[in-house]
Parts: structure tokens; C-alpha cells; sequence
């Protein structure tokens, strides 16, 4: 299999909408200081190399596309970090074809490890890149299409923060059919994000995220539960450190829905209700278990206010009516609607 690059794949014109989620309140050592106002730094991020990662399982359908939509965009110093986790289609062989296109400089294969999973793969390749010293970090998925300024957007708004304060970009997706047919947009972040909402529902979307060096370091340095997956893991991690989350509320690529993904964005709150009924409590409930448990055994990572938020929703999980009434009391601690919010609050009671 020989990678070809794709004619170009027109996408809408967006205006950057960013969302800077409220940091926890009381992080301790809040580094000083502000960056320079973005009109004193015309391009502030130009030459800054970006790491993209994408672990490939038996996505040869669809990986022209994606890796020509690399080649398109406007933010062109990057490099690819690749892994192939197992496939037993073409996929390896595409990426090998794609690395003697773009050469040796533009793209770096990590081996190693046999099938791993999406969490360990993608955590694997941010080690890889963060050793290499890249500032930036964007994690790709095999099978969607990146609209030509992804990375320049994200880049833009990760450069108004200071660099040594983790920070963690995600933006919404243009969902599509196989073919590319629109279907929809994911839905806007109206609610609060940071923590302790990341909790209760992932927000940030592997695809769209792009972090800082501060931010890779945090997830790291904490090793993620199992059943979690690595966007969530990052968005609870950085934003429990005292990090910035900053939500693009414009779409910056096509999210393709098929059979084969690992995670799909069901259209409209009603369906993705639904799909969250059918799945029931317990898996949940389950994780968020393993989740509040890991962040508990690193408090010397998490802000004052994360620690103090943990206490109490662990004492909500282990305890009574009264405990949990108050952990649920508990400011930011909801998800993004309020239909949803009703279902979490009767799943937290029960469990």
C-alpha cells in the first residue's frame, strides 16, 4: 500500500470561539505574571514544532484522508508520532508509505509493545514525543479529517497561556458520515468545564486536543485507572492539576461515525441520553470510582481545591444519603445539561 495525498477537502470558514474554563480556585503555586496581549505577538507560536500522535488499528479505509489533511495544514512544523496497535489490515504499511513521502524529519514510528489499547498506545506515544522535547502535543485519531487550521488555532490559544501552567485545547467536530456527509455538529459547551466537572463527563475529545509540555507532564506523571480513555484521562488530569482548559466552540475537523469507531458522537442530547440509559450505572460508576481513587494517591500533583474536592465526593461514594447529598452540592460538580445532570445525580445516589 503507497500513501497518495488526497485533492484538498473544503471545509467552513470558523471564527475562533475560545472558552477558558475557570481554573480550581486555591491552586497552590500559581506561577505570576500574564503573557504579552496577542497584538504585541503577531504570530507567537509560527515556529513552534507540534507532535502529532495517532495509534492506528486497522484503520487502512480511512488513513489516506486523515494523513493528507496533515499535509494541508496551515501550521506546517510538525512531526508525526505513529504507532500501529495490532492492526491486521494494510494500516503499518500506509504509515511506512506516508513516512518516505513526507521523510524521515516529519514523521517517527514508535515500536514496541505489541496491542495496547487506545489508552496505553496514545500514552506511550506522548511519552515518546514529550523525551524528544516537543513543546505541543495533538493527539489524531486514524480515521477523521483535520480542517487546515486545526493546529494553528489550537496553537493560538494555548500561546495566551504562560507556559510553565498546564494547558489543555479541545474544540467541537463536524460529524460525517463514511463518505464525508454531514450529519451535524457536537454539541456546544454551554456548562462549566474543569474540575470537578470532568468527573462526570469527558468534554474534550482526543482528536481535538492539543497540550502543552506543562500539561504532558502532568499526565505522565499519573498513571491512568483502567477502562479510562486517554482524552478524558488528560482533561481530568490537567484540569485537577489547576490547569487551563480552553474549549474552542467552533468545529475543527470531520468526525466520521461508522461501525468502527471506538467512540462515537451520537447527534442530539435526546439519543445521547438514551445511549447513556442503556448503557446503565455501573460502568460509570465504575470509573469514576477509579478515577477518584488514582487522583488521591498523587496529592502533591492536584490544587488545594481538587484535594479538598476529592475528600468529599470520595466520602460521598463510601457513604450515606448525607454524604453523597453533599458531594452532589458540590460547586461545578455536574455535567453539561441538565437532562443529563438528572441522570448523574440518580446514578451517584444509587451507587
Amino acid at each position: 500500500m503507497t500513501f497518495h495525498q488526497n485533492a484538498p477537502i473544503t471545509q467552513p470558514e470558523a471564527t475562533l470561539s475560545v472558552r477558558t474554563s475557570i481554573s480550581p480556585q486555591g491552586a497552590s503555586q500559581k506561577p505570576q505574571g500574564s503573557p504579552a496581549p496577542a497584538s504585541r505577538i503577531p504570530n507567537p507560536v509560527e515556529h513552534h514544532t507540534v507532535a502529532i500522535l495517532l495509534s492506528a488499528h486497522n484503520g487502512e479505509r480511512f488513513l489516506h484522508d486523515q494523513l493528507a489533511s496533515l499535509v494541508r495544514q496551515t501550521h506546517q512544523r510538525w512531526v508525526l508520532y505513529w504507532r500501529d496497535d495490532g492492526s491486521s489490515d494494510a494500516a503499518q504499511a500506509i504509515l511506512q508509505s506516508f513516512a518516505a513521502f513526507a521523510g524521515k524529519h516529519r514523521s517517527h514510528s514508535v515500536s514496541g509493545g505489541g496491542a495496547l489499547g487506545p489508552t496505553r498506545s496514545y500514552l506511550t506515544l506522548l511519552a515518546s514525543a514529550w523525551h524528544d522535547q516537543f513543546r505541543y502535543f495533538a493527539f489524531a485519531d486514524q480515521d477523521d479529517v483535520w480542517f487546515e487550521d486545526k493546529i494553528t488555532r489550537g496553537l493560538r490559544a494555548l500561546s495566551e497561556v504562560p507556559p510553565d501552567v498546564p494547558a489543555l485545547y479541545c474544540a467541537r467536530q463536524e460529524l460525517v458520515d463514511e463518505q464525508l456527509r454531514y450529519l451535524g455538529k457536537s454539541p456546544r459547551h454551554a456548562g462549566k468545564v474543569g474540575f470537578p466537572a470532568a468527573l462526570t463527563q469527558n468534554i474534550a475529545t482526543g482528536c481535538t486536543i492539543i497540550m502543552n509540555r506543562a500539561a504532558a507532564e502532568v499526565v505522565l506523571s499519573l498513571a491512568p485507572p483502567e477502562g479510562t480513555l486517554h482524552d478524558w484521562w488528560c482533561y481530568i488530569a490537567v484540569s485537577a492539576a489547576g490547569g487551563e482548559i480552553l474549549v474552542d466552540n467552533a468545529a475543527v475537523l470531520h468526525y466520521r461515525q461508522h461501525l468502527g469507531n471506538l467512540v462515537g458522537s451520537p447527534v442530539g442530547i435526546l439519543r445521547r441520553g438514551i445511549a447513556a440509559l442503556r448503557r446503565g450505572p455501573r460502568p460509570f460508576m465504575t470509573i469514576l470510582r477509579n478515577h477518584v481513587a488514582v487522583l488521591q494517591t498523587h496529592p502533591d500533583l492536584l490544587s488545594d481545591r481538587a484535594r479538598a474536592d476529592l475528600a468529599v465526593i470520595a466520602a460521598g461514594l463510601d457513604g450515606g444519603g448525607r454524604d453523597k447529598l453533599r458531594a452532589l452540592g458540590l460547586r461545578g460538580f455536574h455535567r453539561q445539561t441538565r437532562l443529563e445532570d438528572v441522570v448523574f445525580g440518580i446514578w451517584f445516589l444509587l451507587g
